[in-house]
């Protein structure tokens, strides 16, 4: 391209600050920014006060000040209160200076035709309209024009293109991070970064990560409340900053307009925010803050509509909401999900009246999430299964906050027991168990009394502690439970505990009991007209009977029978337990590929709904059927697979000798043909597996890693990277440049930059030197 005559004078202009912090992750918003203004004029960078749209903004534009002879201009319109001044505060950046009397943007519209320049306009939200119409006209006009704004919503001006700018990543709580891999996530990077400039003696190290990742996650990952919060490591630890979040204003915010700017700044922002809102858009920010974690459109409307606003009109008030960046949606495979970050929410929460208002609000939002439980616990047994699994997991953090409000407020435990008895298809089903149990203890501790409710919930937690092993305690809660139905006059609860007790004695090994109960349970079922998942179990928990007894034959048939009627209605939960009883059966006739074949369909299933035990009885018998096979190395690993997850679960194999059985058998095997060293070596591999990770390898995958190659695998299952990018990451740690990474690898430099990027981003570091202390710590001794 032809440079403008006197290009080499003007070069390079432009008012853009000098960065006075280190700046932190984003390598993604900052790559896809660049590539979107290479395409188009117009980029608004979206996202609530305090995430940082404007730090992204200016680095974007440091780093493209290059590809702009005209310059790069920041024009900051955040603390402009009149509209009428946009035109002549960016006409005053820009030294457009016209007393004629013309019209201000037809003086920047001729200013900027023939010029090659990027425009950013800063803080644009309570200016939208203004904004837009200046950025229409000056483009139209300046082919060579690009403009970048940062705005909590969209101008909504023709060609403009919106990028999301999300708060920064932090770990799971739920998933544990190992503190090597804690550099992965900005948030932390960011807060050990600021905290050692506030206090040169803090240091990010194993003894704390895990209170920082704690920390970031509870300050959902904003920029703006991380670095306040890393300010406070010079008067308060960790733990103290952690204890006073219940009110982090109380902490961050001294006063409610003292304390430093940026101290001021966040509650300004957020403040600023609601300032901006209709009546009716601040009121379904108030409401909205009873919802925990993300929610549905129908629960917003039933949950939040009220006085000033209608159920028809939540749909426009909570897109309003989203355009000014208040609520976050996204879309997924079962629809639309709202979102508000927590420091909003509770700003929502102040927001509402009284205590009376909190309590109706709350008391709505168990009511509708007591429904969905219902609507669940009816469709778990159906075409629907795997897609009330996702609704049941999408609002857990809701039914948490059901339940924790039913177990709190006064009067409200009977609704908590039907509640957490309702939900026992998630508890068992999908991997929950402790966390069902430790419901289901509160709720029966709190309410004694004789009701459906209890009886539910005795016989709920009894299968409950079956699972987990502890028979000493499941048995009471399923005699009061019989007891209960029995005081009650209904016969429902109490074929529920019959059922239960059989469980009980199956596990104990005391078969012709276990029989006896199946039985019963199973005539009291057909009795009531009762046919759902349980009693799908109580068939397959018989059939175990007969396969533990010798009566294979018997065995096989009941769970034909079984399939079929689970096919009939779409049962897939239950009827992968039929699968394992299956594979049992085949096992125990030396029909192995049949055996590997029915256990292997056992975990798909299962780890679709993330049921860990019925995950790991079937990697149990997949290891000894390897080790009958011939292949001890992969029986040890699956061992020490299965031994992980049993951690999660309760008791090893219920501590049921049967249960046991194929486990001592394949022990015996394995340790036979690879000796006790290579066993425990391939099992202490296994019980390093994550359980995704467990479950490809039960499925059949090979990894380098567990087969013991004599090399180190090129890409450690640890790392995001794929195998290429590790590559890269290791040539890079070697000091090549990328121009010697793409020699060295026959691929184009931009491939290899390519590579570089997406390295930076992954592992959300901002330098190679980064990348290379990330890499050699992984590379085995030499």
């Amino acid at each position: 391209m032809t440079e403008p005559a006197g290009a080499s004078t003007r070069r390079r202009a432009g008012n853009m600050p000098a960065e006075v912090t280190s700046f932190v992750g984003r390598q993604r918003e900052i790559a896809d920014a660049k590539r979107l203004l290479s395409q188009c004029p117009l980029v608004t960078l979206t996202g609530m006060g305090g995430v940082g749209k404007t730090r992204v903004a200016l680095r974007v534009a440091r780093e493209l000040r290059r590809s702009f002879t005209d310059g790069v201009w920041l024009v900051q319109l955040a603390g402009l209160d009149d509209r009428d001044l946009v035109a002549h505060t960016v006409a005053e950046t820009l030294k457009a200076h016209d007393n004629t009397g013309r019209e201000v943007s037809a003086v920047l519209a001729d200013h900027l035709r023939d010029r090659r320049l990027l425009l950013v306009l800063d803080g644009c939200e309570h200016l939208v309209d203004a904004c837009a119409r200046l950025v229409e006209t000056v483009l139209e006009a300046a082919s060579g024009l690009r403009v970048l704004v940062t705005s909590r919503q969209p101008l909504r001006t023709p060609g403009e293109h919106v990028l999301p700018i999300p708060p920064l990543a932090t770990p799971s709580l739920e998933r544990p991070l190992r503190p090597d891999a804690a550099n992965r996530y900005p948030a932390m990077t960011l807060f050990a970064t600021r905290a050692t400039a506030a206090a040169p003696d803090f240091e990010l190290t194993s003894a704390n990560w895990a209170q920082v990742a704690t920390l970031c996650h509870r300050l959902d990952g904003i920029p703006l409340a991380i670095e306040l919060a890393a300010v406070r490591v010079r008067v308060l630890g960790l733990r103290q900053i952690l204890e006073r979040l219940q009110d982090r204003y109380q902490l961050l915010i001294t006063r409610r307009w003292g304390g430093s700017p940026r101290h001021r700044a966040l509650l300004a922002t957020v403040e600023w925010s609601y300032d901006l809102c209709t009546r009716q858009e601040r009121l379904l920010w108030a409401r909205a803050s009873v919802f925990a974690g993300s929610f549905d459109l129908r629960a917003a409307e039933v949950v939040c509509s009220d006085d000033g606003i209608v159920p028809d009109e939540v749909f426009d008030v909570a897109s309003g909401l989203v355009e000014k960046s208040v609520l976050t949606n996204q879309r997924g495979p079962d629809g639309v999900r709202y979102r508000m970050l927590d420091t909003l929410r509770q700003f929502g929460a102040d927001r509402l009246a009284e205590d009376e208002e909190r309590m109706t609000l709350r008391r709505r939002h168990r009511d509708w999430f007591l429904r969905v439980a219902r609507s669940c616990e009816r469709d778990w047994f159906g075409q629907d299964q795997e897609r009330t699994f996702r609704r049941t997991q999408a609002d857990k953090a809701n039914l948490r906050a059901a339940l924790e409000f039913c177990l709190t407020a006064p009067g409200e435990s009977q609704a908590g027991l039907e509640l957490a008895g309702t939900l026992w298809f998630y508890w068992v089903g999908c991997g929950f168990l402790a966390e069902g149990r430790r419901w289901l203890d509160r709720a029966l501790a709190q309410d004694t009394a004789p009701s459906h409710a209890r009886a539910k919930a005795l016989w709920v937690n009894g299968y409950v502690c079956i699972l987990q092993g502890d028979f000493a305690a499941a048995r009471p809660m399923l005699h009061e439970c019989l007891a209960m139905a029995e005081v009650l006059g209904s016969d429902l609860p109490a074929a529920y505990a019959v059922h239960r007790l059989g469980c009980a004695e199956l596990l104990a090994g005391n078969h012709a009991r276990a029989q006896e109960l199946f039985e019963d349970a199973l005539g009291r079922y057909a009795a009531l007209g009762e046919l759902n998942s349980n009693v799908i179990m109580a068939r397959i928990e018989l059939a175990m009977v007969s396969a533990f007894r010798g009566d294979l034959d018997e065995a096989v048939e009941l769970c034909l029978r079984t399939q079929r009627v689970c096919l009939a209605h779409g049962e897939r939960w239950a009827y992968s337990y039929a699968l394992y009883v299956l594979a049992f059966a085949a096992c125990t006739r030396g029909d192995l590929s049949q055996a590997v074949r029915h256990a292997r369909e056992c975990i798909r299933i299962n780890h679709t709904f993330r049921d860990l035990v019925g995950i790991v009885l079937p990697i149990e018998l997949l290891a000894l059927l390897e080790a009958l096979s011939g292949a001890a190395p992969r029986a040890a690993v699956l061992q020490g697979a299965a031994r992980t997850i049993w951690s999660s679960v309760g008791l090893s194999l219920f501590g049921s000798k049967y249960f046991n059985a194929p486990h001592d058998t394949c022990t015996e095997l394995a340790r036979g043909a690879l000796g006790d060293a290579e066993y425990e070596a391939g099992f202490r591999r296994g019980a390093e597996l994550t359980l995704d990770e467990a479950v490809a390898y039960a499925l059949g995958d090979t990894l380098p890693s567990i087969e013991g190659a004599a090399e180190p695998p090129v890409a450690p299952p640890a790392t995001p990277l794929t195998k290429r990018e590790f590559q890269v990451a290791e040539l890079i740690a070697d000091g090549l440049s990328n121009k010697d990474i793409a020699g060295r690898l026959f691929i184009a430099l931009r491939t290899a930059e390519g590579h570089v990027e997406h390295i930076l981003t992954k592992l959300g570091f901002t330098s190679r030197a980064q990348v290379a202390a990330w890499v050699n710590e992984r590379r085995p001794a030499r």
